[in-house]
């Protein structure tokens, strides 16, 4: 079957991923889980409470879980996902699978040592052209999202994200003194590389990233900028977003 939608802004609707997921077995963004452990493994603790958000059909979470991590619990706005792999993997005791909205996550504060998403903010800014200037419903958007991932991060908690996003793109959305959150930043992958994200709870953000968000909020809107996309994966909607 053929998953790429006749447009890219379907990757926000979720009769799209409702159909996708009822024939598609797995699918993995910005590789699996053997292409960034080195970076996990240093920031997750097999311990850790984990939340994954937009965790979709791949098998990250279950990689983990077979690394150690057993108290992981799997979120997605696609009902016929979250049946699925309910389905699929439930003999992994601990690791639970729950249909929510990442906008208003169904947690009491701090109930997580670790939020991930991997991929899950990208589909939400498919629709965004130009990595300078991002869209008001997206920002919006955006803030609804990190805002709910702070609040359900314990003290010292990390929010794990990783995407395709440069750092002078994704940086301007993370840093705000507002989440209450460090940022770091690492790559992985050969030849094109993917980013790998941690943001600590509770820890200031650095005078870099300060200083950024002081010049996010003054700043006036630039000119559009060109930019050139790399191919990558057999997504459409990859190649449309480098926020």
């Amino acid at each position: 079957m053929d998953y790429l939608p006749d447009c890219n802004n379907r990757y926000k609707d979720v009769e799209y991923w409702n159909d996708r997921y009822k024939t598609e077995e797995s699918f993995e963004w910005f590789g699996d889980f053997s292409k960034f452990r080195h970076l996990l493994v240093q920031y997750i603790k097999k311990e850790d409470r984990i939340l994954i958000l937009g965790c979709g059909n791949s098998a990250l979470s279950v990689d983990m879980y077979q690394a150690g991590h057993t108290h992981i619990t799997n979120m997605d706005y696609s009902s016929v996902c979250v049946e699925n792999m309910a389905q699929r993997h439930a003999d992994c005791t601990g690791m639970s699978w729950v249909c929510m909205d990442a906008r208003h996550l169904a947690f009491p504060d701090s109930s997580f040592d670790v939020v991930m998403e991997k991929g899950t903010l990208d589909a939400m800014l498919v629709e965004e052209r130009d990595p300078w200037n991002v869209s008001e419903a997206s920002s919006h958007l955006l803030h609804q999202v990190l805002t709910e991932i702070s609040r359900v991060l314990k003290p010292g908690g990390r929010f794990v994200s990783l995407t395709f996003a440069q750092p002078h793109f994704r940086k301007r959305l993370y840093a705000c003194t507002e989440y209450d959150w460090s940022i770091n930043h690492y790559h992985y992958g050969d030849g094109f590389h993917y980013y790998f994200y941690v943001l600590t709870k509770g820890e200031k953000l650095s005078p870099e990233d300060t200083a950024l968000e002081r010049k996010v909020h003054l700043q006036a809107d630039p000119e559009p900028t060109a930019v050139t996309f790399q191919e990558v994966e057999n997504e459409d909607f990859i190649n449309n977003i480098n926020l």
